[in-house]
């Protein structure tokens, strides 16, 4: 009997709590949600009334400021038996609620196209008078690694030091880094130092099989990227011929300019070689007036000699051995270098002067010349 009772009372206190409580949030999903950007999500809010709860229903999401000085952005509205979607205009388009009518109890929404600025703790605020009752939900939107991009620093030579680079430009920090070889034996080498964070591998000392195909792969919680690298390791090169071959290079560039010095040295004492026996020339040429007078004198002379006596048949051909005064030189004459002037013949200058008193003739005084042909 005392039993009966206490049970009857603790129910009677369980209902007017209940009643004096009234509005209640009722979803007891997680209040933290990473999402990739572009995807959508719901963010959940159920909720419960009770009969004191008489007033109008109020519903309304709200993305709170991460400054406190800051003002907080409604997302989306619930008032008067209508929905308010494009409040905020960040998501105009892309909040919708998930019940054609939040009074029956769901307040959730859903975001879709998220962008990574969606990022922020979202509340939701359920107001019915007198009853008043909010969640909080933190949403993380984060962005998928791109592609990443496979290069190499540092010379691929047997025994140097080459490093592997795997960048990826987007993506939400944490980004995870691995490498692995898909090629021979798919072994790592041995002196390989991998950084999962920066993303790179530095192979120490590598040799030849350290060759082969190699990929990357950039991680984060919503997505995943991957490239392949082809790494080739060569020989090192011969030194010594490289530096045989320099020197042989600048040994025949130095002869070739050699060669075309010496070619302009020469072709310019030849050009002033030919100048300084031109003007020599120039120097032995007589003038012109002097080759004019020549000629005048040779004239007079011939006018002379014309008047001399006639002389007989028997002596025209001692007449003939005698030097020609009476002619006039010729335009060719004149230009002849005096080295090239005929002398008259000696022998027949001498027959001449012996036969001239008995010819009857008048002896003549003939002008001396120089060699060039001007009047002593």
């Amino acid at each position: 009997m005392d039993f009966t009772i206490l049970h009857l009372c603790c129910v009677l206190i369980s209902l007017i709590a209940g009643v004096a409580h009234g509005l209640e949030i009722t979803s007891q999903g997680p209040t933290s949600i990473e999402k990739a950007s572009s995807e959508s999500v719901k963010l959940d809010c159920q909720f419960s009334l009770a009969a004191v709860d008489s007033g109008p229903l109020d519903i309304e999401w709200s993305l709170l400021a991460s400054d406190n000085q800051k003002e907080d952005k409604v997302v989306i509205l619930y008032s008067g038996d209508r929905a308010y979607e494009d409040y905020y205009p960040a998501v105009k388009g892309r909040a919708h609620f998930n019940s054609p009518d939040p009074k029956n109890g769901d307040a959730s929404i859903n975001l879709t196209g998220l962008k990574s600025s969606d990022t922020g703790t979202y509340q939701c605020k359920v107001k019915k008078a007198p009853g008043i009752r909010s969640r909080k939900m933190l949403l993380t939107v984060m962005v998928r690694p791109s592609k990443p991009r496979c290069s190499t620093e540092g010379p691929t030579q047997e025994g140097k030091d080459v490093v592997l680079r795997c960048t990826s430009s987007e993506g939400t920090n944490p980004l995870q880094y691995t490498w692995e070889k898909t090629s021979d034996n798919k072994i790592l080498p041995a002196s390989a130092v991998l950084d999962p964070v920066g993303g790179t591998m530095n192979v120490r000392n590598a040799s030849i099989s350290s060759s082969g195909t190699y990929r990357c792969t950039v991680k984060n919680h919503v997505g995943m990227e991957e490239c392949i690298l082809q790494l080739g390791i060569t020989p090192p090169p011969n030194t010594a011929g490289i530096i045989a071959g320099v020197i042989i290079a600048v040994l025949l560039a130095l002869i070739i300019i050699a060669i075309i010095l010496f070619c302009c040295c020469r072709a310019h004492h030849r050009k002033k070689y030919e100048k300084e026996i031109s003007y020599e020339i120039r120097e032995d040429v007589p003038p012109p007036k002097s080759r004019v007078s020549t000629a005048r004198s040779f004239t007079s002379v011939g006018s002379q000699r014309s008047s001399l006596g006639s002389m007989s048949p028997s002596n025209l051909h001692e007449y003939a051995l005698k030097p020609q005064y009476d002619k006039i030189p010729s335009v060719e004459e004149y230009e002849r270098p005096p080295s090239h002037t005929p002398l008259p013949p000696p022998v027949a200058s001498k027959i001449a002067g012996r036969n001239l008193s008995r010819m009857g003739g008048i002896p003549v005084m003939i002008p001396a010349q120089n060699k060039d042909g001007s009047i002593v």
